[in-house]
């Protein structure tokens, strides 16, 4: 539970800071599908851009949860 005005304004700030690095990590999550994707049509070797891939959708995952647990924080 928070406890103050003021926990509840830095809850407010962390949560809008996640959610655009959400939305920052949902486009480069975008681009680097449409790269593998690309590479693979192209024949070339795609290890290294699908294992940048798999970090990208990994950071997603915990941002995906920070968010989750700052909403929680501001649940009654």
């Amino acid at each position: 539970m928070l406890s103050a005005p003021m926990d509840k304004t830095y809850v407010c700030d962390e949560l809008r800071q996640v959610e655009r690095d959400v939305v920052q990590r949902e486009r480069q999550l975008a681009e680097q599908e449409k790269l593998v994707v690309e590479m693979k049509r192209e024949g070339k070797d795609t290890v290294a851009a699908e294992a940048e891939l798999e970090a990208l959708r990994k950071s997603q995952r915990v941002h995906d949860q920070d968010r989750q647990r700052l909403l929680s924080l501001l649940k009654p």
